[in-house]
């Protein structure tokens, strides 16, 4: 078993296409199946099952996905105790929200770089929960993402709002749009509060999903109806694959930041949050 191929498994579980993967890595689709295939074999199971539907996430596959990224922690920690940040005076450990990242998180890392020179940046993609473990654990330092989990050592801060807007394959207004072909969004508990108060008649979905990228392909594969991340509605109608909804209400979702209590007033640690304030149009404390 190697990094790479638990490099390439997770990206997979977010893409769920093996083409999509390899472009994001820089590799072969060939060198994909290769890393994935040695990782099965490796641990005696299938881990996902591809056909021309996509690429699915077997029982064995869902069950060994928090250990690999457990293993992926534990050598970014390693790696960076035995080789040191170089010139750096310390290294930043920012965990963000996975459907925070998209086209925005280069220009917020290169923000980041300006906010914190002499600083060596480690960014990776999660959910709260584990997000909020890894705070309290010193795994990370900031974690940027949608649903605190309060502990006595945890100190959260509001950051601001993303906006998810309902779109269609099918209808343009809502007495258009179809219950039986509806595309039940899960991105966090305060989503589906909200989505449930507002259409309660559109709550339960044959699919669901809690991950834009999986909605998104789940729109575009099987057709219907949901809520996406703004953005992603802009390029779905620039490329004519949906439409936008129109009396369908949009959805804020609030984005939280998550630091150790003992960091909260930190020069470091309250400049991050302060900028990710000022990307996501809230207030930091």
């Amino acid at each position: 078993m190697t990094i790479d191929q638990l490099e390439t498994f997770l990206d997979l579980c977010e893409t769920r296409s093996f083409n999509r993967t390899a472009t994001r890595l820089g590799v072969t689709q060939s060198t994909v199946s290769g890393r994935i295939n040695a990782l099965e074999q490796a641990l005696g199971c299938r881990l996902l099952d591809r056909s021309r539907a996509g690429t699915d996430l077997t029982t064995e596959g869902l069950r060994f996905e928090p250990h690999a990224r457990s293993l992926r922690r534990g050598w970014m920690a390693a790696r960076q105790s035995v080789q040191g940040t170089g010139s750096a005076a310390m290294t930043m450990r920012v965990g963000i929200q996975h459907d925070l990242l998209g086209d925005r998180v280069a220009a917020w890392v290169a923000a980041l770089q300006g906010a914190l020179p002499g600083t060596a940046l480690y960014v990776e993609a999660d959910y709260s929960a584990q997000m909020c473990a890894d705070v309290m654990a010193g795994a990370l330092d900031v974690a940027i993402h949608y649903t605190p989990k309060p502990h006595p050592d945890l100190h959260f801060e509001t950051l601001g709002t993303v906006s998810y807007v309902m779109v269609s394959t099918e209808a343009t207004t809502l007495a258009g749009v179809r219950a039986d072909s509806y595309i039940l969004a899960n991105y966090a508990p305060a989503f589906s509060t909200t989505h449930a108060e507002r259409l309660p008649a559109l709550s339960v979905g044959a699919v669901s999903s809690g991950q834009n990228a999986v909605i998104l392909r789940l729109l575009t594969g099987l057709g219907g109806t949901t809520y996406v991340l703004r953005q992603s509605a802009l390029d779905l109608e620039a490329t004519g694959a949906a439409r936008r909804v129109v009396d369908a209400p949009a959805i804020d979702q609030p984005v939280y930041g998550a630091v150790h209590m003992r960091n909260r007033h930190r020069g470091a640690y309250r400049r991050v949050l302060t900028l990710m304030c000022s990307h996501l149009g809230g207030h930091s404390a």
